[in-house]
C-alpha cells in the first residue's frame, strides 16, 4: 500500500519511518489559515489537517495520504510559527511561566475513506530568564516551529510538566495515528 506524508516537516518523517512505515513525502500546498473571532480550536486543526490531506490526495488518489497541523494555544489564542525573531521572543514571554495547549489535527485519507481526530496536551513552562529567551531564538531553532519552540530540542529544558501525548508537542500523535492506519488496514 502506498503512503505519502503530506509535510515537509522533518519532525513528522522522522518519526513517521520511526514507526516503520514505507512512505514518500509530498508536502501540501493547502493555505494554513486559522479562521477569524472565536471557534473551536481543536476543530480548526482538525480541518487544517483535513485540508492538507484532500490536497495531495486529489493528486495521488491511489494512495493512502497523511496529514497534520499543530498549533500552539495560550487561552484563547493560537501561537503559529514566528514572523520573525522579535516575535518568536513575544511567544516564548507569553509562555514562560504558563500552561498552554498543543494541538495536532491528524487527516488520513485514502479514496474512499478520510479518517480526522485530533490529540491535545498539556504543556507547562517554567519561568524562562530573558537571557535564556534571547540565546534560544539566537539559535534558530524556534523560527519554524508553532508556538516559537521545539520540545525535542533546546526548548526541552522550558518544560516543567507535560500531561499527554509527547509526539503529540514534537508534531505527530504517533499512537492515535498508528490508530487511524490500522483501521484503514494499514499493517505497522
Amino acid at each position: 500500500m502506498r503512503i505519502i506524508l503530506a509535510s515537509g516537516s522533518p519532525r513528522r518523517r522522522e518519526l513517521l519511518g520511526e514507526m516503520g512505515l514505507r512512505f514518500e513525502v509530498v508536502p501540501s500546498g493547502a493555505e494554513e489559515e486559522m479562521p477569524k473571532g472565536r471557534y473551536d480550536q481543536a476543530l480548526a486543526a482538525r480541518r487544517l489537517a483535513h485540508a492538507k490531506a484532500l490536497s495531495v490526495a486529489k493528486v495521488h488518489p491511489d494512495a493512502v495520504v497523511i496529514a497534520a497541523d499543530t498549533i500552539v494555544c495560550l487561552a484563547s489564542a493560537v501561537l503559529g510559527k514566528p514572523s520573525d525573531e522579535e516575535d518568536a521572543r513575544r511567544m516564548l514571554r507569553a509562555l514562560s511561566g504558563k500552561t498552554h495547549r498543543v494541538i495536532t489535527g491528524i487527516a488520513v485519507c485514502t479514496n474512499k475513506v478520510t479518517l480526522r481526530g485530533s490529540e491535545t496536551t498539556q504543556v507547562t513552562f517554567r519561568t524562562v530568564m530573558e537571557e535564556e529567551i534571547w540565546e534560544y531564538v539566537h539559535s534558530g531553532e524556534p523560527m519554524d516551529k508553532a508556538g516559537a519552540y521545539g520540545i525535542q530540542g533546546q526548548a526541552a529544558a522550558f518544560v516543567a510538566d507535560l500531561q499527554g501525548c509527547y509526539y503529540n508537542v514534537v508534531g505527530l500523535p504517533v499512537l492515535r495515528l498508528a490508530r487511524m492506519l490500522r483501521a484503514l488496514g494499514v499493517e505497522l
